[in-house]
């Protein structure tokens, strides 16, 4: 069968990206076909698409995909046709410890990805939608909310009465906001706009930052906590955060190490990671039974992700224009 998808042409650039022709395979043993109808945007696919870096050959791009399931292949029991599905983001990192370096085997980047219509895929690519969700909200799931889920839940067991700093309004933020909150933790947010740090207080965040009023706001971070410090930061500032990040951080913080939105290098104050003893761990995203302890978890608390705006997938140039805007406020979608 035949459907139209993005393609993204040699080099990567808004001036490669056009709309094809892709055929869809008949699904084999273990296979699964999927009616695509969603996508979201993250920092990786615009890193893709914009030709920041990438592949060198043609690719279809996005991560992020969701949809029904329209056909199985001999063999397959995880799924039925008319299941509600959503991507994962390392197909063959199935559990435990990371077992993946680099972006070889991520959909949109190392292999073809969801911009489509249809696509044929192992049944390891995908797992089961939350229930009740909408392709739009499924699509949020595979990089943004999997990073947040493993960065608090799996790297550091968030416990209730701990405190945890978001930084901004992006989409692994807001998630890592509603996780901590699900949690029965503290949450302390930063932003540099009074209006985004209203809706993060609407969304249960405890204290609030505009780090571009208070250029120290890790250290008033700290204070915020009577002086002992954050149990958990969710860095996605990059070099020019990270200092204050350790400055709020209390003895034996956990720093998860996820952005770069700042830079992709620069100096680290290893005298304060001494001192403080402590944990910065980088990471990207999280294996497939972390996504599925997610989507349980979700089910279980009624929980519904934060859609800033959705595009037409042929709009994807627009899509990432407004994403580099910074104006989004969680998560930009496509639907098909």
């Amino acid at each position: 069968m035949q459907n139209k998808s993005i393609i993204l042409l040699t080099g990567g650039g808004y001036d490669k990206v056009t709309v094809g022709v892709r055929d869809a395979d008949e699904p084999k043993a273990g296979e699964i076909t999927v009616r695509l109808h969603a996508n979201s945007l993250n920092y990786h696919d615009f890193a893709v698409v914009s030709g920041m870096w990438g592949p060198s050959e043609a690719r279809i791009p996005m991560a992020d995909g969701a949809g029904v399931v329209t056909a199985v292949g001999d063999g397959v029991s995880d799924f039925v046709v008319g299941d509600h599905v959503v991507s994962t983001f390392f197909p063959t990192w199935l559990a435990g410890e990371p077992l993946v370096e680099g972006f070889a085997t991520t959909p949109g980047d190392g292999v073809d990805g969801y911009a489509r219509e249809t696509v044929t895929a192992s049944t390891q690519a995908f797992t089961l939608a939350p229930k009740g969700w909408s392709h739009v909200e499924a699509s949020t799931l595979t990089t943004a909310a999997l990073t947040s889920w493993r960065a608090l839940m799996s790297d550091d067991a968030l416990k209730p009465g701990d405190t945890v700093l978001v930084q901004g309004t992006g989409g692994v933020s807001i998630f890592a906001l509603q996780f901590a909150k699900m949690a029965g933790a503290k949450v302390i947010a930063t932003s540099s706009s009074d209006e985004k740090l209203e809706r993060l207080k609407a969304l249960g965040a405890d204290h609030l930052i505009n780090y571009r009023k208070t250029a120290n706001w890790g250290e008033v971070a700290r204070e915020i906590t009577g002086g002992r410090g954050v149990d958990h930061i969710v860095e996605v500032g990059g070099p020019s955060t990270l200092d204050q990040s350790m400055m709020a951080a209390r003895v034996g913080a956990h720093i998860s190490v996820i952005g770069i939105l700042t830079g992709l290098g620069g100096e680290l104050s290893i005298v304060t990671a001494l001192i403080k003893q402590l944990r910065l761990q980088g990471l990207i995203v999280g294996n497939r039974t972390q996504q599925q302890e997610m989507v349980r978890a979700i089910d279980a608390n009624h929980m519904r992700p934060i859609v800033d705006k959705v595009f037409p997938l042929e709009n994807i140039v627009e899509a990432f224009q407004y994403q580099e805007s910074n104006q989004h406020f969680g998560k930009i979608c496509l639907e098909m």
